[in-house]
């Protein structure tokens, strides 16, 4: 079933877009996208800017950052590369050039060709940033990279409506974390190459550390929406709890020096 799923996908890859009717179920393709998270990326063989082979299994032994793309795309796909861009600089201050590699991965086995993809690249000066490709692959391959990478899109008329999505895959090739809109919270991408760089997670009592990590917990994606929030339902929930754990240590207390002082008078008139 699974390798008639992926063929039937091929094929749509591999016929000119279309126009559809519907709309992608943003909570179906995150659900989609979240389930894909655990599951690890196969070996596959892409094709670079240059027409050379790209095998993922060199890039193996350190994080991959997966910015999924279209490059005759001329909204989305821009304003997401030109903010990761900016986002990767900023993490490669704090964990160094050589912590994490960046792949920019063009989903149309059509369009994506290694011309389109220099093109794209030298637009947006990804060749500048050392560690960061880009490349695309043929449509049975893209079949089975998107699907691994849980990425749901759908063709339409000389475009594509597709959900945002950069991937965080782990050294291994497993699938990290989902990253998600042309622009995010920079600790949304930051926090989890952090954990998987420096091989922990942040432990820094420093007022700033504790802020950002506290932001990155209480940051949530609203698929609906298609956008983060700060969720400060978490401090209420928080708070009550707290204060449930608090109330229930005073009961507990007065009952116990209740049966204190009613024990005593007996201790008295045995003595």
């Amino acid at each position: 079933m699974g390798n008639l799923k992926l063929a039937v996908l091929a094929l749509l890859l591999a016929l000119p877009a279309r126009a559809e009717t519907t709309a992608l179920d943003a909570r179906a393709s995150y659900d989609i996208s979240q389930a894909a998270i655990g599951g690890r990326v196969s070996d596959h063989v892409l094709t670079d800017h240059a027409g050379r082979p790209l095998d993922l299994a060199r890039l193996r032994g350190k994080p991959l950052v997966v910015s999924l793309v279209y490059t005759s795309c001329s909204t989305v796909c821009p304003i997401t590369t030109e903010y990761l861009r900016g986002q990767v600089k900023s993490a490669r201050k704090t964990l160094g050039d050589d912590g994490f590699d960046v792949l920019t991965f063009g989903f149309d086995a059509n369009g994506d060709r290694p011309a389109q993809l220099t093109a794209f690249s030298g637009t947006h000066r990804l060749a500048d940033i050392a560690g960061w490709r880009i490349a695309s692959a043929d449509p049975d391959t893209t079949a089975a990279f998107l699907e691994e990478l849980g990425f749901s899109y759908r063709a339409l008329a000389g475009s594509f409506d597709h959900v945002t999505q950069t991937t965080i895959l782990d050294a291994d090739g497993v699938v990290y974390r989902q990253v998600y809109g042309e622009a995010f919270p920079p600790q949304v991408l930051i926090e989890p190459l952090k954990e998987l760089v420096l091989g922990t997670r942040t432990r820094s009592v420093a007022p700033r550390d504790l802020w950002d990590r506290v932001s990155f917990l209480c940051t949530v994606y609203n698929p609906l929406t298609g956008a983060y929030r700060f969720d400060y339902g978490i401090f209420f929930g928080i708070f009550f709890g707290a204060l449930s754990l608090l109330l229930t240590a005073i009961v507990i207390l007065r009952l116990w020096l209740e049966r204190r002082r009613m024990q005593r008078p007996e201790s008295n008139s045995v003595s």
